[in-house]
């Protein structure tokens, strides 16, 4: 193994795309306040925080772009202004679309784009706004996962642990489709019997073999973690899922506003046991997304 792999993080260029939540000031979000971030993160900025921990490639995730091919060039632009860097990405696109094979066309013309991102659930308060959660109960949902597995494309997931069962009934109906839940399944309460609530119903996901599981975002709902607060989830994802379906992601800038890179890093690079780093930190990206780094 020659270097790691952050299989989870952003990027933004606020002058080339249009954000409308990074352009909308003192508007409070599930994961806290997002000022900080909102400024352009590009990905010199984004090297120069992971290289120095042995990270040498990285999977880039939609971010709530306004249009999510604007977006997809943007990061192909990117990807090949940079070619000393390895990066695939994730595109937004609404699987329920009945244009969707017209739409998957044209983003699988970018060579970079490896899959697909449709939030089922962010947190259950802005999830009560926005309706997000419907997205289930649209049988279209069910043909736009199959159909992107018919192509190649793999599916990112991101939910709250009270929509786990649901969705698990929907993947067992789509094994061709590779599946990566982003957060590790966004377990927001961190009490005892929420963590064990959050257990138990990720074991819906975790028997079935085509979905893999991130370490990512695990400050989002507790911002200020420790490495004994985030054991409990690293440990269950492990065990469920096993290293050769767990990958690292750091979810920056995002989580950057409750800790540096160089910490993120260190935590999960000792609460991971050592024989499970190659995997966790490297092969199981590199075999879900298509990945090759330098050296490779």
């Amino acid at each position: 193994m020659t270097g790691w792999i952050d299989a989870h993080h952003h990027l933004w260029d606020l002058d080339a795309v249009h954000y409308p939540w990074l352009m909308a000031p003192g508007v409070e979000r599930f994961f806290g306040d997002p000022t900080p971030i909102q400024r352009n993160y590009l990905l010199r900025e984004f090297r120069s925080e992971a290289a120095p921990c042995g990270i040498h490639a990285s999977i880039h995730i939609q971010v709530g772009a306004e249009n999510g091919l604007d977006e997809a060039r943007w990061v192909q632009s990117a990807a090949d202004a940079n070619p000393d860097w390895s990066m695939a990405q994730v595109v937004f696109c609404d699987l329920t679309s009945d244009d969707l094979s017209a739409q998957l066309d044209v983003f699988q013309a970018l060579p970079t784009v490896r899959g697909v991102r449709q939030i089922v659930g962010r947190a259950p308060g802005e999830d009560a706004q926005t309706g997000t959660n419907s997205l289930l109960d649209n049988p279209q949902f069910l043909d736009g996962l199959q159909e992107a597995g018919r192509r190649g494309l793999s599916f990112d997931l991101q939910l709250v642990p009270e929509l786990i069962e649901k969705t698990a009934r929907i993947l067992a109906q789509t094994p061709g489709t590779r599946v990566a839940l982003c957060h590790a399944g966004s377990p927001h309460d961190r009490s005892p019997a929420g963590l064990k609530d959050w257990a138990q119903r990720l074991h819906t996901l975790s028997d079935l073999p085509h979905v893999s599981c991130k370490l990512s975002g695990l400050g989002m709902f507790d911002h200020n973690w420790t490495p004994n607060s985030i054991r409990p989830i690293v440990e269950v994802c492990l065990e469920q899922f096993g290293p050769e379906r767990v990958m690292f992601g750091s979810n920056f800038p995002v989580d950057k506003l409750y800790s540096d890179y160089v910490s993120l890093v260190q935590v999960c690079r000792n609460l991971v046991p050592a024989e499970a780093h190659s995997a966790v930190f490297h092969e199981t990206a590199a075999r879900f997304y298509d990945l090759e780094g330098p050296g490779d």
